[in-house]
């Protein structure tokens, strides 16, 4: 059973990814089994199906999106402060100051 706030895009993925909004102390059920949420995580962000050790490609989609930078524990969020893009450089994701 997989809490309703979060889906599985792909059977290969080892990232659920949250489709509505999650707080740090939520309790929420992913594959049977129950854990707390660390952080705040919102829509469109990731969380990680299983260990993910350093270096390890974050699959999405049934594709890897990139690589993990260091380890991160199952249910634990997934996001720019724990992966790289394997793509596209970071800095050339983030907003330039004066753009909305």
């Amino acid at each position: 059973m997989l809490d309703k706030r979060f889906v599985l895009l792909s059977n290969e993925d080892n990232v659920f990814v949250c489709c509505e909004q999650v707080f740090a102390g939520d309790e929420v059920c992913l594959e049977e089994h129950s854990i707390f949420i660390k952080t705040d995580i919102d829509v469109g962000h990731k969380i990680a199906r299983n260990e993910l050790p350093q270096g390890e490609k974050v699959i999405k989609y049934g594709a890897p999106i990139g690589s993990t930078t260091q380890s991160v524990g199952f249910g634990e969020h997934v996001h720019m402060h724990n992966m790289k893009s394997d793509y596209i450089a970071s800095h050339t994701r983030q907003r330039r100051s004066g753009e909305e």
